[in-house]
């Protein structure tokens, strides 16, 4: 879906996991389950395991939190999601999408 619609960033993650991510608005960047982002935003670099990127043809990066069946029930998950996007954010990658 990425490279069908060029996106600059999408995410797969459940509602109940987008629910928990208030605080940082409605448009917002944030990490789900499965994360995309586009090659023009910048370099992705490694992140903690269990979290895995992979390049998207020469168009942008793939990252997939976790090989488990990601749930806001485990607060682990949550708190990789938080993580990761923190570290993305600090190498100025998760600029907020402009409507």
């Amino acid at each position: 879906m990425a490279l069908a619609w060029d996106a600059d960033w999408c995410i797969a993650t459940s509602w109940e996991h987008r629910e928990t991510l208030q605080e940082e608005g409605r448009t917002a960047t944030f990490v789900g389950l499965v994360t995309y982002l586009a090659r023009r935003r910048g370099k992705v670099s490694p992140l903690p395991a269990p979290v895995r990127i992979e390049p998207v043809e020469d168009k942008g990066t793939l990252i997939l939190l976790t090989p488990e069946r990601f749930t806001v029930a485990n607060p682990e998950h949550v708190a990789l999601s938080r993580r990761v996007r923190e570290l993305l954010v600090r190498a100025d990658l998760m600029q907020p999408v402009i409507p």
